[in-house]
């Protein structure tokens, strides 16, 4: 015991001088911290903060890695491979659950979105400054956030139905345990965000090249259009869309298909709203497989997308492009009556000369191009992804980290949703016409004279948006709002090589609430049906 005493006799006279020290002393704060109170009360801060929201577009769940599993595998343009298992094995087969990390990493990076947003508005009404440039920024930064928390939120309630609303920082400071809000009070909230940001005068149509990335005026626009139409209100969606076609604002189609998808896409006029994978002068600092994770701030600067590998048949090669999506490049052409394979095939999948996919890959390697090894033998059918894949440039990757942008919103898919919008009004006649076959002559695919009635209209503009789109994360929400997910799923599913199974059930149009909320939020987990949403 006495090897013990000299130790405790220090360490009590140690706490003697310290109680005899000033209070005030003891409660010194560093003033170049970075506190709630003390360092958003400038506009470099505020801009820190509202680029801190950007951030969350690459943490787990969404575009960095999880994103494009979840929805390829949901709307099923992709099918696992044999390499695929945990979480995305689940979403490939619908057995997923609301422990799915997955899904429970999108439902947590949704709300951490939302919560950097609403400081970013709160500490931005604390500070109210006066100087006119600061002023000006100050209202671009809060257009900015206010378009990411309604991108946020339109996934929650798109996804999930009835969400908890919250719309303030003190809120979730004093508040956090919020109640599931109607989906009808979610909708407004994200109409308001949007008009809101439309309306301000600051945020701009175009940025210079060091701010690419960031909310323009016509993304806002673009997402309002389709939270329009997304609820069935045609002519507003129709109304808002339109304001995209002309000045100010100079969208245009690629003329090249390709290039929407290349490492040269950064630049691509057809973009509206892009996850900025580009390589800057610091995007290698830090680990090329911080998605796998990790957050990108814990890590270092890099906010690649591992898509490229993961998908890459000369990789890891994760998944194939499931038969009915190859399938559906090739339909009626109504002129001849005859089977007509849509050029895009090309661009979008390796597979055979027969279905219209790419059979070469390294046209610009210093070895030259080679032929791509369809294996005939395997059952699933060896078609493989070519849309987002740098193939063309060499042979094999060698890291997870991609540089081609991720398309959010793009023109030709603005144009498509205009065109339904008319359609849905009963409008058949040439201006949607003429919407859907600018996007078919860039790719030099056949011209309609005509969309038909009402029914075979719409049937079209499906098909457009299948093909267009195919690949990048439209498809499972396209199935979801046109209420026909279940019969198209389940069709799709059995008809699969190695698969024939109807998984889809009437519980899937919603996900589930995952159990990371159920388990912190009381008043969600009350409000839970059968254990499910």
């Amino acid at each position: 015991m006495k090897k013990y005493i000299y130790p405790l006799l220090l360490i009590a006279g140690l706490m003697t001088i310290v109680s005899g020290c000033r209070k005030s002393r003891l409660d010194l704060v560093d003033q170049s911290a970075y506190a709630y109170n003390t360092y958003f009360t400038n506009i470099g801060a505020l801009n820190q903060a509202t680029i801190a929201s950007y951030a969350t577009l690459v943490h787990p769940g969404l575009w960095a890695r999880e994103y494009y599993y979840i929805f390829d595998l949901l709307g099923h343009e992709a099918k696992r491979a044999s390499f695929l298992q945990g979480a995305e094995q689940e979403l490939g087969d619908y057995s997923f659950g609301s422990n799915n990390a997955d899904l429970s990493s999108l439902w947590s990076s949704l709300y951490r979105m939302i919560f950097r947003t609403n400081l970013v508005i709160d500490r931005a009404a604390a500070w109210n400054p006066t100087a006119t440039a600061d002023r000006a920024k100050l209202n671009q930064y809060l257009a900015e956030v206010k378009f990411l928390r309604a991108y946020a939120y339109f996934h929650l309630v798109t996804l999930w139905g009835d969400v908890p609303l919250y719309v303030d920082y003190q809120t979730t400071l004093n508040n956090n345990y919020l109640s599931r809000s109607p989906a009808a009070d979610v909708w407004k909230q994200i109409e308001k965000d949007l008009t809101e940001a439309e309306a301000t005068t600051e945020l701009p149509a175009v940025y210079p090249a060091a701010e690419l990335g960031r909310a323009t005026k016509g993304a806002v626009i673009a997402l309002l259009g389709k939270v329009y139409l997304y609820q069935k209100k045609w002519a507003p969606a129709q109304t808002t869309f339109e304001k995209l076609m002309g000045a100010p604002y100079a969208y245009k189609l690629d003329a090249d298909f390709d290039n929407v998808f290349s490492i040269t896409n950064q630049n691509t006029p057809e973009n509206i709203f892009q996850i900025m994978d580009q390589q800057w002068t610091d995007w290698g600092i830090g680990s090329p497989y911080y998605m796998f994770g990790n957050g990108a701030e814990q890590v270092g600067k890099q906010t690649h997308t591992g898509r490229a590998m993961e998908y890459g048949w000369n990789d890891w090669k994760n998944v194939y492009i499931s038969n009915a999506a190859v399938k559906a490049f090739t339909y009626t052409n109504p002129a001849n009556g005859q089977l007509y394979t849509d050029p895009r095939a090309k661009s979008t999948f390796y597979g055979t000369t027969a279905s219209g996919g790419e059979t070469v890959y390294c046209q610009q390697c210093a070895a030259g191009a080679k032929t791509y090894p369809f294996d005939a033998t395997d059952p699933q059918g060896d078609y493989r992804w070519k849309k987002y894949e740098y193939y063309h440039l060499m042979e094999k990757y060698g890291d997870p980290k991609s540089p081609i942008n991720g398309q959010v919103i793009r023109l030709a898919d603005v144009m498509l949703m205009l065109a339904e919008a008319q359609i849905q009004q009963g409008n058949m006649g040439t201006a949607p016409l003429a919407l859907i076959d600018s996007i078919r002559s860039r790719s030099h695919a056949f011209l309609y004279t005509t969309l038909g009635d009402k029914e075979n209209a719409m049937k079209i503009l499906m098909r457009e948006r299948q093909l267009e789109l195919c690949g990048e994360q439209s498809r499972y929400f396209d199935l979801l709002r046109w209420g026909i997910i279940k019969q198209t799923i389940n069709a799709e599913k059995a008809a699969e090589p190695g698969t024939g199974t109807q998984p889809f059930q009437d519980k899937h149009r919603l996900f589930p609430i995952p159990d990371v909320e159920k388990n912190y939020n009381p008043n969600v987990a009350k409000d839970i049906r059968n254990g499910w949403n």
